[in-house]
């Protein structure tokens, strides 16, 4: 039975290059010198540092721009509180998504059941398989998630014949 799943995961690898990147770009700028302003990852929780708030401001648009370009979707990005350090310096932790939240994919198998389309859609973790009789079925299924689902950058693994 054709099937796929339905998750929610950033390029871990293109991510850590959007990261690198920023990183160059802020020790070449000419506004940055002399600054602390950097981003640091561990796995996929981030973390921006700079001098003041408005630095802080840029450390994440510069982000945000190297994302975009390396085909990472910025709403995989989760912005936390700004926290205070010592003096005027401030940082902030981004959460990277990795995986489809409960709550999304009751979302999901709710959507696709009440489209009355003849596939079937269970929770497998951190993923949601959708099985069905047609191909074609299962496409109409992935066109409407992309529609619907705005919010959550899903991708589609997975796919079987």
């Amino acid at each position: 039975m054709p099937s796929f799943d339905t998750v929610l995961k950033a390029d871990a690898v293109e991510l850590r290059n959007a990261v690198e990147q920023t990183n160059k770009e802020i020790t070449g700028r000419f506004d940055f010198k002399g600054s602390d302003a950097r981003v640091e990852q561990k796995e996929f929780e981030l973390t921006a540092f700079a001098d003041s708030q408005f630095q802080l401001e840029q450390v994440l648009d510069v982000l945000r721009n190297k994302c975009a370009k390396r085909n990472v979707d910025v709403r995989f990005l989760v912005e936390k509180d700004v926290q205070k350090m010592g003096g005027d310096k401030v940082k902030q932790a981004i959460q990277v998504k990795n995986g489809v939240a409960t709550e999304d994919a009751k979302k999901i198998v709710k959507l696709i059941k009440d489209s009355k389309i003849k596939v079937q859609a269970s929770i497998q973790g951190d993923a949601v398989r959708v099985t069905g009789g047609k191909r074609d079925d299962l496409q109409s299924v992935m066109a409407m998630l992309r529609k619907d689902m705005e919010d959550l950058p899903l991708t589609f693994d997975n796919f079987r014949d």
